[in-house]
């Protein structure tokens, strides 16, 4: 029998896996509370969460292209222009001209711009060391080396 018919014979359906076996509702979920914490936070510090995830990405690889900010902060191409827009009218980033493209540009973190993800960074982490709150080193390592896998069967981009 051809290996995509014997597949499609073996799918279950969303009712017999359940939702709480299913691992896509259950990373939207947390991911959703994680973000969902984190924006009443970053509300009182007048920071999205597209742009507080724009600052995070920046402040580990300080001026990538904007199409690879895309990619790291997964936020859509008109979306992220509009945050950096945004970040940049508030003094937090900068966009520079490519050197060997023009119509590249590369995105930096500002000395503002690295001081505003300081301060947003401890929620973060508190947010961060929540989600994991019980679960040890080797639990955690585990859960990083099947998400790097997971990442690597799906992902469209080398980064």
């Amino acid at each position: 029998m051809d290996q995509k018919v014997e597949k499609r014979q073996r799918i279950s359906t969303l009712g017999q896996i359940g939702l709480q076996q299913f691992a896509p509702y259950l990373m939207n979920r947390i991911m959703g509370r994680y973000n969902a914490n984190l924006r009443e936070v970053l509300r009182k510090h007048d920071l999205t969460i597209s742009q507080v995830r724009t600052l995070a990405v920046l402040s580990v690889l300080d001026g990538v292209t904007s199409n690879d900010l895309s990619v790291y902060t997964v936020i859509e191409q008109s979306t992220l222009s509009r945050t950096v827009d945004a970040l940049e009218r508030q003094g937090l980033v900068r966009r520079e001209q490519g050197v060997t493209d023009s119509r590249v540009r590369h995105v930096f973190l500002t000395d503002e711009g690295r001081a505003e993800f300081g301060r947003a960074w401890p929620f973060m982490h508190d947010e961060f060391e929540a989600m994991f709150d019980g679960i040890d080193d080797t639990e955690y390592a585990a859960l990083i080396a099947t998400l790097t896998r997971m990442l690597k069967n799906i992902r469209r981009h080398d980064i």
